[in-house]
């Protein structure tokens, strides 16, 4: 009896010292240590097509982009990396739309190193007919966005907000008109036997 005593009592203290060494191991990080720790560079914003069509109704829905990438600071791998975009209009109380990027798993990125592009779109936008049409749509405004990042399972830090360029990365398509046909074109002729 005082033996199966022993060995409960020696089960019950492994598996509290377990749970808090457990506890102690998976704090998430505190907020100053995550900005510390990364540093965003090479952004650049810009509004992409996200609906094109000519016909038979035209339509273009822009929609608001950011890429960057994110610099280790530490002497450590960083891994778990979640980037969380959202985007909106400078007074406006709801969100044009947002993003969530799982950008960097367990192969982490190295002490001084760099991340590969990261890009984070809007799922929302602005709707026209044409290029043209965006100049005087009253949506075409200015828009921010505020870019948060989640490591290791601690809350979304907001590291800043940035305004979105004016700038379009989409071109129209351009219709083909064919009003001359080269002179030089002869029709087939049948072959005589």
């Amino acid at each position: 009896m005082k033996r199966m005593s022993y060995i409960t009592g020696t089960v019950l203290t492994a598996s509290i010292l377990l749970g808090l060494t457990g506890q102690i191991a998976c704090k998430s990080a505190g907020e100053e240590q995550i900005k510390a720790s990364l540093e965003i560079l090479d952004m650049k914003t810009s509004w992409v097509m996200k609906e094109y069509r000519q016909w038979p109704n035209p339509k273009l829905t822009l929609v608001p982009s950011i890429s960057f990438q994110a610099k280790n600071l530490t002497t450590e791998p960083l891994r778990f990396l979640n980037f969380n975009a959202v985007f909106k209009a400078k007074d406006a109380a709801e969100n044009l739309g947002d993003d969530f990027r799982t950008a960097v798993g367990n192969e982490g990125i190295p002490p001084g190193g760099m991340s590969p592009v990261i890009t984070m779109v809007s799922n929302f936008g602005v709707e026209g007919k044409t290029l043209e049409s965006f100049k005087n749509n009253p949506q075409w405004q200015t828009y921010f966005i505020k870019l948060f990042v989640q490591m290791k399972g601690s809350r979304h830090i907001l590291l800043g907000e940035w305004p979105i360029s004016r700038q379009i990365d989409f071109k129209e398509d351009t219709a083909v008109l064919e009003d001359k046909k080269p002179a030089d074109i002869k029709k087939d002729e049948p072959v005589k036997k």
